[in-house]
């Protein structure tokens, strides 16, 4: 004891985890040296949905502040693209800095994607029916440099597409990276779709919004975040436009699908930020939407902190299966 104060290595288990609690309530988080050798691997599901796919920032800031890194990222439409640098070992830090450095106003956007030569002609497609092309668009808010396959990522990463002509779920995990993503966030109507690897691809959340299947597949703490939103702020309102009903459509759906594979596999740690604030295509308001999710960090730090010292407790603890990964590659 010193001055009625219990040195750190004194005090009693008890007295670490109050001060632990007191901690947490202060907002600060403990920090907790594990024996790496019995760390559980992580697997973690980023869902699509569209500017408001921008909130996945925060959760993986709050993973690099917990000196946490996933043994697995499965990721769709706009999850593919944030996950593919994440698992090319971009920190949480690095992507909310590159987010705002190509998002940060409607200029920058417009200014980018011409710069890229998206010229007209790039944008029009079957007449006046205007289309984006998504690998002109991967290229173009990919940082300089990014690698060109799956295998030269740092972190095993799944990309989830829709087939359009067989109506299945692709999944792609080796081989050419970029057309794969072109494939996952290419949203009906706004892209034109793409041809890859015999597949005429259109956006994964079509099918699987939030791929905790694919993240499941080598982990013993399994992480989702659903970025679709909810009903919460609509319950009252009326006066829809055409174009938000089409999406809010869209958002129905992608739920019902959400929670049909999250019984088939439940997420330890499930993350569902508010973001009906947000329009779907408002990727200008990058800040507004990366700083509201910001509030959560400190939630998500505590459940997947007690998942983590739950998983080291316990003694009859099993590691995860491991399936070759051949297992995954191509399609389902």
């Amino acid at each position: 004891m010193t001055d009625g104060v219990a040195d750190a290595d004194s005090r009693t288990p008890l007295q670490r985890r109050g001060q632990d609690i007191i901690d947490r309530l202060n907002g600060k988080m403990p920090s907790v040296e594990r024996d790496p050798s019995v760390m559980p691997r992580i697997g973690v599901a980023l869902g699509g949905g569209a500017a408001r796919g921008l909130t996945h920032i925060p959760y993986i800031e709050a993973m690099d502040e917990l000196g946490l890194k996933p043994s697995v990222i499965a990721g769709c439409s706009i999850g593919a693209l944030l996950g593919s640098g994440w698992a090319n070992g971009m920190s949480g830090e690095e992507l909310r800095e590159h987010a705002f450095s190509v998002l940060g106003t409607m200029r920058i956007i417009a200014g980018r994607l011409w710069g890229h030569q998206l010229k007209l002609g790039a944008l029009l497609h079957n007449g006046f029916s205007v289309q984006l092309d998504a690998a002109h668009v991967v290229d173009t808010f990919l940082p300089n440099g990014f690698p060109d396959t799956f295998e030269e990522l740092k972190v095993p990463f799944y990309v989830v597409a829709t087939d359009f002509q067989s109506w299945h779920q692709v999944v792609f995990n080796a081989g050419a990276l970029r057309p794969a993503i072109s494939g996952s966030i290419a949203v009906p109507t706004l892209f034109k779709p793409v041809t890859y690897a015999n597949h005429f691809l259109v956006d994964g959340g079509v099918v699987n919004p939030l791929p905790l299947d694919q993240a499941a597949a080598d982990c013993d703490i399994l992480v989702g975040i659903d970025v679709n939103g909810d009903p919460s702020n609509r319950l009252t309102r009326t006066n829809y436009k055409p174009l938000d009903v089409w999406f809010g459509a869209a958002q129905i759906m992608m739920h019902s699908l959400i929670a049909h594979m999250m019984a088939a596999y439940p997420p330890d740690v499930f993350m569902r930020p508010h973001v009906d604030q947000f329009g779907t295509m408002e990727y200008w308001r990058v800040r507004e939407i990366v700083e509201h999710a910001a509030k959560d960090k400190d939630n998500f730090k505590r459940q997947l902190t007690r998942k983590i010292d739950a998983f080291i407790a316990d003694p009859e603890r099993t590691t995860a299966t491991t399936l070759p990964h051949g297992l995954h590659q191509g399609q389902r």
